[in-house]
């Protein structure tokens, strides 16, 4: 592969680099403490506007009219760039779960769905939530779900209890997508489930709580415990099918990975950055800690890192774009486990060099490693992606 960025790939690079909101961070942060932790900040739809205005808009939605007809590799620098900074994405309208979702319907909606729910999703005018993991039971196996959808003349109901259910708290979220059983005694247990369409506000819906992480509540995104009690919705929103939940489920996850893990990529070269402008102000022991061995070798060790995990991430990129989500299925499991891992070692380094100010708020290192961390459970935790990892290699030498 040609591992440099065509010229219309380095002007959206150069365009999205000069747009990029670290100057209204700080305002940002104080309205959500002035506003409300669950309201939308002002300056977020203030710059979303002007995204759209500058074509800056659905950047990650390749093949469709309603995208910018990026590849997964044209996408991949302009996702970095994002992930710097973890609000950035939305001011894009690229940011998780709204894009996996928007995605899903796209590829598997009817004209209906699409236009009562793909298009306020595409303009920005709502969110929504993706539930699908479960306190009951081990969810990194999804064949142990328990969430009940069962027809009843022209209507599903839905009933269960979910968790982690991310962008759930957001005040503009209007739609889940769930998945659940509607035939739980279907031998073949990967045509067990399916995903269905529901409204936020649907009778029933109850946000059980926030669920933060290692103490930090996202907002105002956030992920909730969601139950669902005997929650009516029409039989034209299932998604696709019945029984075809775990090949929406395919669809979805790859493209929904290798975002997670190119917003990384720019997250690992935020907290560098951060490390080095502090080692290079701080003295110690009468010497400067830039100046320190340890400090020198954990700066290299960061860059190599990112370096090696930047290039795994576009091979995986480019693999999806030329062969298709279904046969890059190891290099996307590769990157999901990289990618997470190299984050929370660049982190480690970086609030290190920090001392005191590293597990402080000040520097927003400790909600970074927070998210990193979480980040090798969800959407498949590490476990899961190495032994199909290992099933793959093993099948090379039948």
């Amino acid at each position: 592969m040609d591992f440099d960025y065509s010229p219309k790939v380095k002007d959206l690079q150069a365009h999205v680099g000069d747009f990029m909101v670290f100057p209204s961070e700080r305002r940002y942060q104080e309205e959500l403490r002035e506003n409300g932790r669950w309201q939308t900040p002002a300056v977020l739809e203030e710059l979303k506007a002007k995204a759209k205005g500058e074509r800056l808009w659905n950047l990650f939605l390749p093949d469709t009219p309603h995208g910018a007809g990026l590849t997964n590799l044209e996408f991949a620098p302009l996702c970095e760039i994002m992930g710097r900074l973890v609000w950035a994405p939305e001011v894009f309208n690229c940011s998780a779960p709204d894009t996996g979702n928007m995605e899903t319907i796209e590829r598997y909606g009817t004209a209906a769905q699409k236009r009562q729910w793909l298009e306020p999703l595409l303009d920005g005018t709502i969110r929504s939530c993706f539930a699908m993991t479960e306190p009951a039971v081990a969810s990194s196996d999804a064949t142990n779900i328990e969430c009940r959808i069962e027809r009843r003349g022209d209507r599903y109901v839905v009933n269960g209890r979910k968790w982690w259910s991310s962008g759930a708290l957001n005040p503009r979220c209007r739609l889940f997508i769930v998945m659940g059983k509607t035939d739980p005694a279907n031998p073949d247990r990967h045509r067990q489930q399916s995903m269905i369409l529901v409204p936020r506000e649907a009778e029933g819906v109850t946000i059980v709580r926030s669920l933060p992480v290692f103490g930090f509540d996202d907002a105002p995104y956030g992920h909730g415990e969601v139950v669902f009690e005997d929650v009516e919705v029409p039989v034209d929103n299932i998604l696709l099918g019945e029984g075809r939940g775990f090949e929406i489920a395919q669809g979805r996850l790859g493209p929904g990975r290798i975002h997670h893990c190119m917003r990384a990529i720019g997250q690992a070269e935020a907290a560098l950055e951060k490390m080095c402008r502090r080692v290079k102000l701080r003295t110690a022991f009468g010497k400067s800690i830039a100046e320190q061995t340890v400090t020198l070798e954990r700066i290299a060790e960061a860059r190599i890192a990112i370096e090696q995990a930047r290039l795994l991430v576009l091979k995986a990129a480019d693999k999806m774009d030329k062969v298709g989500n279904k046969v890059a299925l190891a290099e996307i499991a590769m990157i999901k486990v990289a990618a997470p891992n190299m984050l929370c070692r660049v982190l480690d380094y970086a609030i290190q060099a920090h001392g005191g100010g590293g597990v402080s708020d000040d520097f927003g290192l400790g909600y970074a490693f927070a998210s990193a961390r979480a980040m090798r459970i969800f959407d498949g935790p590490d476990e899961v992606h190495r032994n199909q990892i290992g099933r793959i290699e093993l099948r090379r030498y039948n």
